[in-house]
């Protein structure tokens, strides 16, 4: 009998001894954000007034957007372009790019030294700052993510409300609430959809405009005219990889069939993107002829290296391979590849090349700064572990005869 695919909740055990150590991870992170927020950022990390930003603007904020990519990438295949064999990926995706935005958020209240003004750019405009520009971006684009994740919640409690002892009295005053919001955000969700693509290719690209600003300060490597063009390029290579590597953990992790089929059919469109990806980025480099400093033996000239080629070079050949795309571990490793890259080339952006005058220091993070970094991270993973087993958003194969039983018991 046919197979189709619907969203549940997973009924998997939370702990195991991976997720234990996980969870030792994001404590021991939030044991040095706490001392952040009481002491200040001297306490934690090793910025000064040469370096006033590092691996949590790095990594953090420049990275965690640009692996976020994956929300509105795979929401503009599968409800723009409306190639419907995508839509199994959407919900994950979507939960991804939210958990990522909102611990962007994060990292740019812990990299503020006055983190409390951090509401100021809400009513203190400043249209000619790049920096302005990204952050309404990304509060808007946060807040969007947010009410395209609604629909699952209402599917999750419409009808299931059940509260306990005196607050029964409230249980059909939210279910109708419930039924209210679900009803009106179905007539207007489109709108939303396409204001997260925009507001997503906007700061994408911002994000890389603050880094010309900083002008000679660049190793010229990397400061190009063209670097908000790159950075958003470098977004859409990166965002299907991101999706194909979560797919794939979330299948490992819970024990369940990967969606092979449709993970090798997105991985057909990573190649022709990171191929245009990377002729920007070697056109660019000869117009400049910045392919000189590649013949100093130098720390940037590694990492630029590195990037480009185990970033860019290695994966494209490997998504251009049909025998890799029919691969689980052939893709899972390209994905990787690609995460990799783009991960680097913000960390080179914004901490190798980086090099102020008058100083004869450099920058190193800190042991509570990679704390911080690796507990962010260690909560995303737990946070999404929560939510696909608490919300139906990774899709399950049921038969098609049951599938349309259940929804004619539903009225749909």
């Amino acid at each position: 009998m046919e197979h189709e695919f619907q969203p549940e909740q997973i009924k998997h055990k939370y702990f195991t001894p991976w997720v234990i150590v996980i969870t030792l991870i994001a404590l021991a992170g939030l044991a040095f954000l706490a001392v952040r927020y009481l002491f200040g950022l001297g306490a934690v990390t090793n910025l000064t007034q040469f370096f006033p930003w590092g691996i949590w603007i790095g990594l953090d904020v420049a990275a965690g957007v640009a692996l976020a990519a994956g929300g509105f990438t795979t929401a503009a295949l599968g409800h723009i372009w409306h190639r419907d064999k995508y839509e199994v990926l959407v919900r994950p995706a979507l939960l991804t790019a939210l958990l990522g935005y909102t611990f962007v958020a994060l990292g740019v209240v812990t990299d503020i030294g006055r983190w409390y003004y951090v509401w100021h750019p809400l009513i203190m405009w400043n249209g000619n700052s790049a920096l302005f520009e990204v952050g309404i971006c990304v509060m808007v684009y946060l807040s969007v993510l947010y009410i395209e994740f609604l629909p699952i919640v209402t599917e999750r409690f419409i009808g299931r409300v059940n509260l306990p002892g005196f607050l029964s009295m409230f249980n059909k005053i939210i279910d109708s609430l419930l039924r209210l919001l679900d009803r009106t955000l179905n007539k207007f969700m489109f709108v939303f959809i396409i204001a997260g693509v925009v507001l997503s290719c906007l700061h994408q690209s911002s994000l890389g405009t603050l880094m010309i600003i900083a002008g000679e300060k660049m190793h010229p490597l990397w400061q190009t005219p063209v670097l908000p063009l790159l950075f958003l390029l470098s977004a859409f290579s990166v965002g299907f990889p991101m999706v194909i590597m979560e797919s794939l953990s979330a299948s490992k992790s819970f024990g369940l069939k990967p969606e092979k089929d449709v993970l090798t059919s997105l991985s057909r469109f990573v190649g022709p993107i990171l191929g245009i990806y990377l002729a920007a980025k070697i056109g660019d480099m000869f117009i400049r002829e910045s392919f000189v400093y590649l013949t100093e033996l130098t720390l940037p000239s590694i990492m630029f290296t590195i990037e480009i080629v185990v970033g860019v070079v290695i994966p494209l050949r490997m998504f251009l391979s049909s025998s890799v795309r029919q691969s689980t571990t052939g893709l899972y490793i390209a994905s990787m590849l690609v995460i990799f890259g783009v991960v680097l080339n913000r960390f080179n952006n914004f901490v190798i090349a980086y090099n102020p005058p008058y100083t004869e220091t450099s920058y190193f993070p800190s042991i509570g700064e990679i704390s911080v970094t690796l507990g962010f991270i260690a909560l995303e993973i737990l946070i999404y572990r929560a939510f696909v087993m608490i919300f139906p958003i990774i899709s399950l194969p049921v038969k098609s005869a049951l599938r349309k039983t259940k929804y004619a018991i539903k009225g749909v």
